[in-house]
């Protein structure tokens, strides 16, 4: 069996007849980087540990099923060529921020990975996309999420503050920082996911008193994700509105998208898991506006100058 058609067969067998009729899919577009160079060869976050054998063959069965998820749902998938020498590289959502035909690139904090900024950039300059070089340091979707017309922004581990300056410069939208505050969930995109433009999931103990009551008050029928599913990296989802495709180990957080209307799409990366990755740190998706065929939450950028948030003291 080929690995999209097996992929098909997963899409086909999730729970689509629970999906709610509101809960509209909107064809999305994707980078991703074949694993192929794929090792555990430091520890750079609370994840890694060198000592635990890795097999390289499986992480890029595993990728491809999860490439060829996005394919049979109908998105596009840009590939990035691999570099040897950058075994990480295969996380591409660490390599820009991209709204529109503007991108944000990457500074990395971990010397080990600058190489892959570069990368990233070629690739993004190549399908037409103005890519401003940052000074501060972030990483990329790691970092920060598309929330429809703002972003929310990393505060606390990786990302320095004056990247949401940049941030609110380079896109003309409205910045707001959230404070993670456990060393195991250090990027915003393991602790929080945006699923739609009403919907997020989040894992509560990832965040500081004020920023959940910030996104308690923002998203007040927001999914509160236990730690069974956070610790497999259940978060590091991606949405297209109705089908989120995430970690096949999140059988709870599964449950609880069916719930709400939503279509989950499991796809194991257990193996990509041992570098403290998932199915959302494998994406970076280009947030584009779509054609009104298609469900279009994407709103397109304005030419209103952008703001941070100061009412949330961290």
């Amino acid at each position: 069996m080929s690995t999209t058609t097996h992929a098909r067969r997963q899409v086909l067998a999730a729970s689509e007849p629970a999906a709610r009729d509101d809960r509209q899919a909107s064809l999305r577009e994707y980078v991703m980087c074949r694993p192929d160079h794929f090792t555990v060869a430091y520890a750079i976050n609370p994840w890694m540990d060198p000592t635990r054998p890795v097999d390289t063959a499986l992480a890029i069965d595993q990728w491809e099923l999860l490439r060829a998820a996005y394919l049979s749902l109908g998105h596009r998938v840009h590939l990035l060529e691999p570099a040897a020498g950058l075994p990480d590289m295969v996380f591409a959502a660490n390599g820009a921020f991209v709204v529109g035909d503007r991108a944000l690139g990457a500074r990395f904090r971990e010397p080990v990975r600058t190489g892959e900024a570069p990368a990233h950039a070629g690739l993004l300059t190549a399908l037409g996309i103005d890519v401003a070089a940052p000074t501060a340091v972030n990483e990329g979707e790691g970092d920060f999420a598309w929330a429809y017309g703002r972003v929310l922004a990393a505060s606390g581990f990786r990302a320095e503050p004056a990247a949401r300056a940049e941030l609110a410069a380079t896109f003309a939208v409205p910045v707001v920082p959230l404070e993670l505050v456990d060393p195991r969930f250090y990027h915003l995109d393991v602790a929080l996911a945006v699923l739609d433009e009403r919907t997020v999931a989040y894992y509560p103990p990832a965040f500081s008193a004020e920023s959940r009551a910030w996104i308690l008050g923002q998203f007040p029928d927001a999914i509160e994700v236990g730690p069974a599913d956070a610790m497999v990296l259940g978060l590091n989802c991606v949405s297209d509105g109705r089908h989120v495709v995430l970690a096949a180990q999140a059988t709870e957080l599964a449950g609880l998208l069916s719930e709400r209307g939503f279509v989950p799409v499991p796809v194991d990366l257990s193996e990509l898991l041992k570098a403290g990755g998932g199915v959302k740190c494998c994406t970076l998706e280009l947030h584009r506006p779509v054609s009104p065929a298609h469900s279009d939450p994407l709103h397109p950028l304005g030419s209103a100058e952008g703001s941070i948030r100061t009412d949330l003291e961290i």
